[in-house]
């Protein structure tokens, strides 16, 4: 069973320089992400650590222990569940609120492969199918071969985990910028980050947000999705009886395009979260 915590270690939101200043105005709004759980799946186990630092002091966490802390901190009155994804067990969603489950993973075979061959384990199967019935926001890190999501990578493999997330209701691929941008200051894909590519149906489930690894030592599409993840736990918050396929599209309809260099949709998807643009509606259908 995932080990079930609160968001009590970040009692107060604090902003931090690698945040979008967006999210201060849902704060102070009262939209904490309170109501929402996020499960982290990734390494809480392993002797592998990142020294890194979110602003908060410099430390050597796992990776699993750095997306649930960056997620936190932007959506610090949510639950959170840390799924370590080494175990291959089934995983289990809150049965109150909305639930985001944030995967900064990927699961590859030889390119080629049919992905009607991949032997699922308990875990996969579980979270494509909550992806496929909506069950819960579903935050993918792109990933960080620089090739189209769901292509093969320069080693001949592929993200199947990708591949068969395409056109699920509740799934957002998520892609890192090189910054927050602004008009002024516009944003360029990382360049390491996959892109959206030529289907129509990735592009409209691809969004991207600022990394500024340079501000905390953690770079790739692992530490973009729990931004995505933190914004859906607080969008949730404010907008309680939506399902998870509304709060994923809305983030996904409202994102940026103005503030990217050299917008594409074959690159950028959507484009650049926004928070702000998520939250104005009195409602969403």
């Amino acid at each position: 069973m995932p080990m079930r915590v609160s968001s009590a270690t970040v009692a107060k939101p604090r902003y931090q320089a690698w945040m979008s200043p967006e999210i201060i105005g849902a704060w102070n709004a009262g939209y904490r992400g309170q109501r929402a759980t996020i499960t982290v799946v990734d390494d809480f186990t392993s002797g592998r650590r990142l020294s890194g630092d979110l602003g908060t002091g410099s430390q050597p966490l796992r990776h699993g222990e750095w997306t649930r802390l960056k997620g936190s901190m932007l959506a610090p009155s949510s639950m959170l569940a840390s799924h370590d994804y080494s175990t291959g067990r089934r995983v289990t969603l809150s049965r109150t609120g909305l639930n985001v489950a944030n995967l900064s993973y990927g699961m590859f075979a030889r390119s080629g492969t049919r992905a009607s061959q991949i032997a699922w384990s308990a875990q996969e199967s579980s979270l494509i199918g909550f992806a496929k019935k909506g069950s819960a926001v579903i935050a993918k890190a792109a990933g960080n071969d620089g090739v189209a999501v769901g292509a093969g990578t320069r080693s001949g493999n592929t993200d199947f985990l990708n591949v068969t997330l395409v056109g699920t209701p509740s799934t957002i691929f998520v892609g890192a910028l090189d910054r927050n941008g602004t008009r002024k200051q516009k944003a360029r894909l990382a360049s390491y980050s996959n892109f959206a590519g030529k289907n129509p149906a990735v592009q409209r489930q691809f969004l991207t947000v600022g990394v500024h690894g340079d501000l905390s030592n953690l770079y790739g599409t692992s530490f973009a999705a729990p931004v995505v993840s933190g914004y859906a736990a607080v969008l949730g918050s404010k907008f309680t009886s939506a399902s998870p396929s509304q709060i994923s599209r809305r983030l996904l309809d409202t994102a940026r395009t103005d503030t990217i260099q050299n917008y594409k949709a074959s690159v950028h998807g959507r484009g650049q979260a926004s928070i702000s643009r998520a939250l104005a509606p009195s409602r969403i259908n």
